[in-house]
């Protein structure tokens, strides 16, 4: 498919559904972008496995402190009351329950809610990592992916068949076609792009793609 969103754009949907204040953990590829599109009169309060608490958007190229980094070793920079502390500390903050809300990167999300974001195979991630924690410790999980691989493969599946990182964990998918949320061990569709039709959206997610209702258009600015 040609019409689809961009990485940023899907960032940008996500951010969208974070309230003022929350406590917000950002995985390492898509989800980091989330902090650059904060909407007017919200602002999250980010964590990052390393240790940081409230950090603010990436630098300007060229301006980075590479001594400030996020669990992605992307450079961060810091907002008035950036607070800084020992690794174990930040994973006390996240096995304790205290994030409102974890995004990640996914190779495969199940209706059921499993994910998996790691891979043992050639070019894969050689480690779950701090994602088994994140996924069970933050009250919300949400997921930004492509809809398919990049062979065309579904990455909205029935049952993961790679190994999990999580189990029914994942409520809600922004992907590069829709927004769906998972519940009661099903897909359930919420939005998707207008160019795209419900036959086209099916034929390639790998399980049931249920409607109860009006399905929303997926609108996001030109990034």
């Amino acid at each position: 498919m040609t019409d689809r969103l961009s990485p940023a754009q899907m960032a940008w949907r996500a951010a969208q559904d974070i309230a003022d204040g929350a406590y917000v953990n950002l995985g390492i590829g898509f989800p980091e972008m989330v902090a650059r599109f904060q909407p007017t009169g919200r602002q999250a309060i980010f964590h990052t496995e390393n240790g940081i608490l409230g950090f603010g958007e990436a630098p300007l190229p060229g301006t980075e402190d590479w001594d400030l980094i996020n669990a992605g070793k992307r450079a961060v920079t810091l907002r008035p009351g950036t607070a800084f502390f020992h690794h174990a500390d930040s994973f006390a903050m996240v096995r304790g329950g205290h994030l409102d809300v974890a995004i990640l990167g996914a190779y495969q999300v199940a209706e059921t809610g499993d994910l998996a974001n790691w891979s043992t195979g050639p070019k894969g991630v050689p480690a779950v990592g701090g994602a088994m924690d994140l996924v069970h410790g933050a009250r919300r999980v949400a997921v930004i992916t492509e809809h398919v691989t990049k062979d065309g493969k579904p990455k909205l599946v029935d049952r993961c068949s790679l190994p999990l990182t999580g189990v029914a964990c994942v409520t809600r998918v922004y992907t590069s076609l829709a927004v769906i949320d998972i519940g009661d061990g099903r897909f359930v569709l919420r939005e998707k792009l207008p160019a795209v039709t419900l036959d086209a959206l099916r034929a390639v997610t790998g399980a049931v793609l249920h409607v109860p209702g009006p399905v929303a258009d997926l609108i996001v600015p030109e990034i």
